[in-house]
Order: C-alpha cells, then sequence, then structure tokens
C-alpha cells in the first residue's frame, strides 16, 4: 500500500536556520514517482522564498528540482519562479529523465546585481537572471521534496529523493558553505531520513524501480519544524 496524504501540500526536508543568497544540492531522483489523482504532482527541489515572502507580503520564490506527474515513471527537470503579483511560472529543463538520475541544482543570487537570480544545473546556468525584488539578503535556504494533491481526502503519491551535499551561498555570487545546524521540515506521512552532515533522505510510499538502496542506518528527523508553505497548483506547473 502506498501512504496517504491529506489533500494539499506535504514536505519533507531542510531549510537553513540563516538568511542566505543562495542554496545547492546533488540531488537524485532514488525511485520512479507514483501520483494518484487526476490533479497532483510531487518534487524534489532547491529553493528560496515562499508564500508571503515577497515585498508587501506577497508570494515570491524561486526553486530548481525534478516533478512527477501521473502516468510516468520518469521525472521532469524543471525551475519555477514567483514574482511579486504574479502567478507561478514553470520551466521545462528537461524531460523524461529515468530513476537514478542526478542533478547538482543551485539557485544563487548574481553577485553584481543584487536581486537578480539565476538557475543552476551541473555548473550551467539555465536561465536569465530573474528579478526577485526584496530578495537580497532576505530568505532562507530549503531542500525539500513536495507532495500535492486537490483530491478530497487526499491521494496516494509516492516519491523517493536523495540530497546530498547541501550548501548554502554566505553572498551574492558565491561563497559555498556545508548546510549547517538546519531546520527540519516534516509533514504529512512524509519520512525523512537523515545521514549525516548536509545529506538526507525524502521518502513516501512505495517506489518502484528503486535504483538506489535507502540508508539502512538513516533515522527520522526529530522535531521538525515547517518553514515551507504551498508552492504553485498542477495546473501552473503544466
Amino acid at each position: 500500500m502506498l501512504a496517504c496524504t491529506a489533500s494539499g501540500y506535504t514536505y519533507a526536508g531542510l531549510a537553513s536556520s540563516a538568511k542566505t543568497h543562495g542554496v545547492g544540492a546533488l540531488v537524485t531522483a532514488i525511485g520512479a514517482p507514483a501520483v494518484s489523482g487526476d490533479n497532483g504532482h510531487v518534487a524534489g527541489w532547491v529553493g528560496v522564498g515562499g508564500p508571503g515572502e515577497g515585498p508587501n507580503g506577497k508570494d515570491e520564490w524561486i526553486q530548481v528540482g525534478f516533478s512527477g506527474f501521473k502516468g510516468s515513471p520518469n521525472s521532469d527537470l524543471y525551475y519555477e519562479v514567483t514574482r511579486a503579483g504574479s502567478a507561478p511560472t514553470y520551466h521545462r529543463v528537461q524531460a523524461n529523465l529515468p530513476p537514478g538520475t542526478t542533478k547538482r541544482l543551485a539557485v544563487l543570487e548574481m553577485g553584481t546585481r543584487p536581486n537578480f537570480w539565476r538557475v543552476w544545473v551541473d555548473g550551467r546556468a539555465v536561465s536569465r537572471p530573474i528579478y526577485l525584488p526584496g530578495s537580497h539578503g532576505a530568505w532562507q535556504g530549503v531542500a525539500t521534496a513536495e507532495s500535492w494533491s486537490e483530491t478530497a481526502g487526499g491521494a496516494c503519491n509516492a516519491f523517493g529523493y536523495r540530497f546530498q551535499d547541501v550548501v548554502v551561498a554566505t553572498r551574492a555570487g558565491g561563497a559555498w558553505q556545508a548546510l549547517s545546524h538546519p531546520l527540519p521540515i516534516r509533514n504529512g506521512v512524509n519520512r525523512l531520513l537523515l545521514s549525516g552532515g548536509s545529506s538526507f533522505d525524502a521518502v513516501s510510499g512505495r517506489l518502484d524501480k528503486l535504483v538506489v538502496p535507502l540508508p539502512k542506518t538513516g533515522k527520522p528527523a526529530p522535531g521538525t519544524s515547517l518553514v515551507a508553505g504551498p508552492r504553485a497548483t498542477a495546473s501552473a506547473r503544466r
């Protein structure tokens, strides 16, 4: 049986305890995502910002990661941007990536242009400079899995993402350092397995085509804090 969640958003991941200028990680889709219900998705991403975190309490964020939808065992690589006062925009970078795919993902504020950000995949910029007003030194870095369903009573979504070597930028343009003293994020039935240092697995449900073994020594995160909120709806992601 797959683990079922309540309708809406659930998460499993880590956030920085301090404000940052960027966040990155080596992220692996460790099994085939499974999404039930007509409207839903799963994702594993790194990003900054969130609901109500833009100017005048408006939604504003930028993130990059893997996404999975109903009917496919593969994942898309995407980035998503929400500018204050605007709807989220979903940008597909690559499609139909099989389980086991690993990417080095990051979002980083530009060193010479405060409040401008770029999305990076495997050391290469995949976006133009993106202006996010009020973002300079304002946001925590987040690395998390995400599950969403609008089905009444919830849905049985399954996902598995491995986050290794999570780093945060201490200044615009770089100065990366390992994530330390993170705040755990977990709700719903999702599992957050800490493997030490700045690495973890986020898992929910039964994974098909599991290509990366789950750690036998991974332990559930203690005392969780919810610092991530709902992102875009599935309709905005397609």
